[in-house]
């Protein structure tokens, strides 16, 4: 008995082994494979990095030719499209693809089937797989700066190192494009759309040209974020008038360098007119027109341009219409190589916003959507946020342009109304952080932007079932072949059921959470000044911008909270379809998740559940301070299961998640509590911070993490 137990204990302990880990391996935290047989007639760079890959990691025991074939099946599916199948007789298999990117992609979509467990003896032998992208384009938005910086950056500096670029390479910019290979990103726009306009001066280009020779073999594209009056700016012009001749000459002159160093350079990516930045309305001039400039210059190298539309001005106009307000008459006038970026929202990455309704008013002009990895609006890099539900809700939501089915997915994918030029952007959360995201679970939303561009069905409990296997899953763990003794059968058991638990109960429940304890029910934007890190409802700076003020958005008085967006009010009811718009002006029928969104709604108006609003309110925060102590618990058994630097990393930050939740409780209940003059029901929570000493509280912006209970001024 003595040796079975001590046989039982060595076992266990090679199984779940929780040896150091820092996170830097992402979700590629493949086994070694034992000395796959890779067969492959043709030589590239490209798929060099399949057979490498393959020849390192699988370990599936049969032998797998990669090939590249040009029939009308494989046409179909594009070059970055593959097929996986089996033979017939289940010995052997073939990665076959109209291009060499494809190849690499099916590479890695065997490989994570075989991280997640997908695969056994039996399904190995009748496999067979067909995929291609939903987007042509899927895109990483670096906010990245030229000093190092990262504007909405909560993992550390930029990754690039742009004073020891091009003579010195870091590893982690291969890492970085393996990364996005590994998940279907094929472009990346390295700088901040708050663009500096010495990225386009020659010095830069030879370093962004090293970049761009490193992410060609993973298929990632490179393209610029620019400044709109670089002729002057940086060519010594006297304008920047997008039709001025000479204007236009240097931007023709910098296209060509620009394609003489990266030959297959994607383009550039454009804020203009929006936050003080420059735009071709300074100069009296559309939108369209300035990006058609900066289109007709690209056209000859088949770059692209992508406008965004994000613009906003201190106008007596509600702010959510304005970007529907100048761009829709717009619809139809820009090049076919220009493509409009729209933010997920008519306002600014909220935790809760309804569409932007520019995706169901531009028909005849491509639109991609613009979603953001990086949490600027969800507790940065402390609070754990799975971001697929909020992504998912934006791309399934219904415009109705097209009568019911006429999803955001359908307009931007090019089904809808057949576009050609697709794509889909991600503002990332990438840093020179060792685990790349800061948060652990922060880089559960860059898997999670990448499977989606891919695939946009995909459901969020598949990512997140996908990408826990991956990132905690024990190495011993990870090959399809359970060839293991009944002991640890029994304890792998238990760990997927741990896992499955975190997908459902952590993983897709936080976004909610985060809404719940933040900003329920419609509110939005009432965040400190500085920061948009904790909550100040009350935030009043003589001078500043009404827009910029959260009084602007959550209306508070003493008949109640809410913007009245419905045609009573600003009427941006009426930049949505029918029936759609109907819905949402009526306070009956509006979802009561938008409820204060659209709606001034008296605090004792009546709702579904039978409570008044502002008990619904005072639930709603109560829930979202229980639901995040719940994720500590969840979160609790693992520490037997992985490594003690992650568990204790992650357990940590939960612990200020929870801290802030009822930080954020208490202070927007109290506040309004002044409004509503109505007691928080009884059977809830208490508040533990007294309303004056946190309106007197200034967060320390180094380490953003609340007061701690009981603090003083």
């Amino acid at each position: 008995m003595r040796i079975i137990s001590i046989l039982t204990f060595v076992l266990f302990f090679s199984l779940f082994s929780v040896y150091a880990e820092d996170g830097s391996a992402l979700w590629l935290r493949y086994s070694t494979g034992a000395k796959a047989i890779i067969m492959n007639k043709k030589q590239s760079p490209t798929l060099n990095i399949a057979v490498s890959e393959l020849r390192n990691f699988w370990q599936g025991g049969i032998p797998i030719t990669l090939e590249i074939q040009k029939n009308k099946e494989l046409r179909a599916l594009g070059n970055d499209g593959y097929i996986i199948r089996a033979s017939k007789d289940g010995n052997h298999l073939t990665i076959t693809s109209s291009g060499e990117q494809g190849i690499l992609y099916g590479t890695y979509h065997l490989l994570r089937l075989q991280a997640t467990g997908q695969l056994s003896e039996s399904t190995l032998k009748s496999l067979n797989v067909s995929e291609k992208p939903d987007y042509r384009i899927r895109v990483l938005n670096h906010w990245d700066n030229l000093d190092g910086t990262i504007e909405r950056g909560y993992a550390g500096h930029s990754l690039w190192k742009w004073d020891e670029l091009p003579s010195v390479v870091s590893p982690r910019y291969e890492a970085y494009a393996r990364a996005n290979a590994s998940i279907g990103i094929n472009a990346t726009v390295i700088n901040n759309v708050n663009a500096s306009p010495k990225i386009l001066s020659d010095d830069y280009l030879q370093k962004v040209k090293v970049l761009a020779d490193i992410f060609r073999p993973y298929g990632l594209k490179i393209y610029l974020s620019i400044n709109f009056s670089s002729p002057a700016a940086l060519g010594g012009l006297s304008t920047s008038d997008p039709l001025d001749k000479e204007v236009i000459a240097w931007w023709k002159k910098k296209a060509k360098d620009i394609y003489s160093l990266i030959p297959d350079f994607g383009g550039f990516l454009v804020k203009a007119n929006s936050e003080g930045q420059p735009g071709p309305c300074d100069y009296g001039r559309t939108h369209a027109e300035g990006a058609n400039m900066l289109a007709d210059v690209l056209k000859p190298y088949c770059g692209i341009v992508m406008w965004r539309a994000f613009v906003y001005s201190p106008t007596d106009s509600d702010r959510a219409k304005q970007a529907y307000l100048e761009f829709e008459p717009l619809d139809g006038k820009f090049r076919d190589n220009v493509i409009v970026q729209i933010k997920n929202g008519p306002i600014d990455f909220q935790p809760r916003e309804p569409f932007s309704p520019l995706f169901g008013a531009m028909k005849k002009t491509p639109v991609m959507p613009e979603f953001q990895i990086t949490q600027e609006y969800l507790g940065f890099s402390n609070h754990l946020v799975f971001l697929a539900p909020m992504w998912k809700e934006c791309l399934d939501s219904d415009t109705y342009v097209q009568g019911a089915g006429s999803t955001i997915a359908r307009v931007t994918d090019g089904s809808l109304f057949s576009h050609s030029l697709t794509a889909i952007a991600g503002v990332t959360n990438i840093g020179d952080d060792i685990n790349w995201c800061g948060h652990p679970f922060a880089q559960a939303n860059w898997y999670a932007f990448g499977r989606l561009a891919w695939k946009h069905s995909l459901s969020s409990e598949q990512i997140g079932e996908e990408w826990l296997r991956q990132t905690f899953l024990p190495l011993a763990l990870q090959p399809y072949n359970d060839s293991v003794n009944e002991i640890s059968s029994k304890e792998r058991q238990q760990l997927h059921s741990q896992l499955s638990l975190l997908n459902s109960q952590l993983l897709q429940e936080s976004r909610e959470a985060v809404v719940d304890y933040m900003m329920p029910l419609g509110l939005h934007h009432i965040f400190a000044w500085g920061h948009h890190y904790g909550p100040e409802p009350w935030c009043d700076i003589p001078g500043a911008r009404p827009d910029w003020m959260p009084s602007y958005y959550h209306r508070a008085d003493d008949g109640g909270i809410g913007f009245d967006r419905s045609s009573k009010g600003s009427n941006a009811t009426a930049q949505y379809h029918s029936p759609l718009c109907e819905q949402l002006d009526n306070v009956d029928t509006c979802p009561e998740n938008l409820l204060l969104w659209f709606h001034h709604v008296p605090w004792n108006h009546r709702m579904k559940s039978g409570r008044t609003l502002w008990a619904e309110l005072c639930y709603a925060y109560d829930r979202g301070v229980q639901e995040t102590r719940n994720f500590q618990k969840l979160w609790a058994p693992m520490e037997k299961y992985i490594d003690p630097e992650r568990f204790r990393d992650i357990q940590h930050r939960l612990k200020i998640q929870t801290r802030d939740a009822v930080w954020w409780k208490d202070a927007c209940l109290l506040y309004f509590q002044q409004f509503s003059k109505q007691p928080i029901p009884y059977e809830l929570e208490r508040p533990v911070h007294e309303l004056k000493d946190m309106m007197e509280y200034k967060l320390n912006i180094t380490n953003f993490e609340c007061p701690p209970y009981g603090f003083t001024k």
